[in-house]
């Protein structure tokens, strides 16, 4: 018979300590949250217009950018029709503002339910197909949307699309106004208006797309990416997950759809294209795939890189932005968020050394 193991041979566990937050770490995020919510609060208010509304234009796109970056990045489908979606909200947005004159939240809330529909069916083929032969399917939806628009003139427009008058575009509400004017003895002027509201719409995305990663949900997602056979093995519904994640996605790209509209305060079939499909695949690739920052570090690159190209000759724009990201990809194959945390990985290391 054994005998039992001496209180000498059992593991002491009296010194181990329970893991705590890095109070370091915390404390720099916070403080660079706080500085950069400062920041995003001032600056429609020392910016000129038309800077303004490059800004907006940004906070739109950050948030299709988003979308597909849940659903690439964290569920690893490939998408290259995700301009249909921003197309979908878009023209929800402007036919009902437009012909009924609705709030621009109602054609918002509106567009995400149509989005998240059509996303539903085209995620039902993700059940059987993945990789480039999803990728093709998206990618002809892609292509078919700008069509469909043109088809449908009687209610979209056709290729001229839809103009808002100044009496249907977004404005600054009375309240709002009189608030703001007495808070700061100035009025609220109609672009920084939208950009708050567009702000605050992809401040709301991105939280709650962020909690969504962090839960058991975001895990099952991460799961199916990294090996779907394990995860269905574990209990993950695996169809149930792809297709709801394709809907949510769409349901991001429509409200940044959405905010286009607000912002440009028209929408025509040429802006959601096969052309923006692989633009917002590049901005999540730019930014970094599978990151939360990422979205909005590529909408920003995605805006403003092509003012760092000649306006001479505006057909090698698409040359020289391909050659940029090769040689991102080169240097950072994580992006710019991953070049970063690269940077900051090595400050830390020559700091402790």
């Amino acid at each position: 018979m054994t005998a039992a193991a001496a209180p000498s041979e059992l593991p002491d566990t009296s010194s181990e300590v329970p893991t705590r937050p890095n109070r370091k770490a915390l404390m720099i995020k916070t403080v660079l949250c706080v500085v950069g919510a400062v920041v995003l609060i001032q600056m429609p208010l020392l910016m000129d217009r038309s800077t303004t509304q490059r800004l907006t234009q940004v906070l739109a796109i950050a948030v299709a950018v988003l979308g597909l970056n849940l659903l690439t990045g964290f569920n690893g489908q490939i998408s290259v029709g995700h301009s249909a979606f921003m197309g979908i909200g878009a023209y929800a947005t402007a036919i009902m503002m437009a012909r009924h004159e609705s709030p621009f939240i109602l054609t918002m809330m509106v567009a995400m339910v149509v989005a998240f529909a059509v996303g539903v069916v085209v995620g039902l083929p993700a059940l059987r197909i993945r990789g480039v032969y999803l990728a093709l399917v998206t990618l002809a939806l892609a292509a078919m949307f700008p069509q469909l628009v043109v088809r449908f003139s009687g209610l979209t427009g056709g290729s001229t699309g839809i103009t808002l008058e100044d009496t249907q575009q977004v404005t600054t509400p009375q309240p709002v106004n009189d608030l703001f004017k007495s808070l700061t003895g100035s009025r609220l002027l109609d672009n920084q208006y939208r950009y708050y509201l567009a702000l605050v719409v992809a401040v709301v995305c991105f939280v709650l797309v962020r909690n969504l990663v962090k839960s058991r949900v975001g895990r099952a997602l991460i799961a199916i990416r990294d090996n779907e056979t394990p995860a269905e093995v574990l209990g993950v519904n695996v169809g149930a997950y792809k297709v709801a994640t394709f809907g949510v996605s769409a349901m991001l790209a429509a409200i940044g759809g959405s905010l286009f509209v607000m912002n440009a305060d028209q929408a025509v079939p040429s802006e959601f294209g096969i052309q923006v499909s692989i633009e917002l695949l590049t901005a999540v690739v730019v930014g970094g795939v599978a990151t939360f920052v990422g979205p909005a570090v590529g909408a920003l690159a995605l805006v403003y890189v092509s003012d760092l190209f000649p306006k001479e000759h505006p057909e090698y724009a698409p040359v020289l932005f391909g050659l940029t990201l090769i040689v991102l990809m080169i240097i950072s194959p994580g992006g710019i968020v991953g070049l970063a945390k690269q940077g900051w990985a090595r400050l830390v290391r020559s700091r402790s050394a």
